[in-house]
């Protein structure tokens, strides 16, 4: 099993939005608004040890269906829900997103499909200095899900982050860490991240 290594890492904090995190939102989670102080706490550490912190937002429109079989599985979202345009797509206060931060707009629940975000892996350190992924936000069984499934087979090691994840039930969650355990990366606490995040500013330090 690989070592988690901060100095090859970025945070990847998956769709912390306003219409699915805050209460009474389209796609409310309810699981990843109490883990916003778990979530913080991550994207922190991954400041104080200059690790690039990578924020996703999934975006639909009111001019065209750009997610088909995504809306026919939830006709909620043929109507309302992370418009474009709208604060639904903002990020969540309680994250404290920044300018300097990176910003991944998508429109499938695999962070990679059709954006930059793989291009930005490759660079935002140094030419392919970036080999792992630490991935928070929600949905824990979707998008983030998804998302590691994809970094795995494009070779990237995924850290995922089991206290700074939300599902829609614990049942999901549990199933979800068990997969990556079992196929696609390693499931780490908030603690083992933070002291991965300490340990490399340290060395990058020396």
């Amino acid at each position: 099993m690989w070592n988690f290594d901060a100095t090859s890492s970025a945070l990847l904090v998956v769709d912390m939005q306003r219409d699915f995190v805050e209460e009474g939102r389209p796609m409310e989670v309810p699981m990843a608004r109490a883990r916003i102080p778990q979530m913080r706490e991550l994207v922190e550490g991954a400041r104080g040890a200059g690790v690039p912190v990578i924020f996703t937002q999934h975006v639909l429109y009111d001019s065209f269906n750009v997610s088909p079989l995504e809306t026919a599985n939830n006709q909620l979202l043929l109507t309302e829900g992370m418009r474009d345009g709208t604060d639904g797509i903002e990020i969540v206060d309680g994250l404290d997103a920044r300018a300097e931060d990176h910003y991944v707009r998508k429109h499938r629940y695999d962070a990679f499909y059709n954006t930059n975000l793989e291009v930005l892996l490759n660079t935002v350190r140094g030419y392919r200095t970036v080999d792992t992924l630490v991935i928070a936000g929600t949905l824990t069984e979707v998008c983030c899900e998804s998302t590691a499934r994809s970094a795995f087979m494009r070779d990237f090691k995924v850290a995922f982050a089991g206290e700074s994840t939300g599902a829609l039930s614990e049942t999901a969650q549990t199933a979800t860490l068990d997969a990556i355990t079992r196929y696609f990366g390693r499931v780490l606490s908030n603690a083992e991240i933070l002291q991965g995040f300490t340990d490399g500013a340290t060395e990058a330090r020396r």
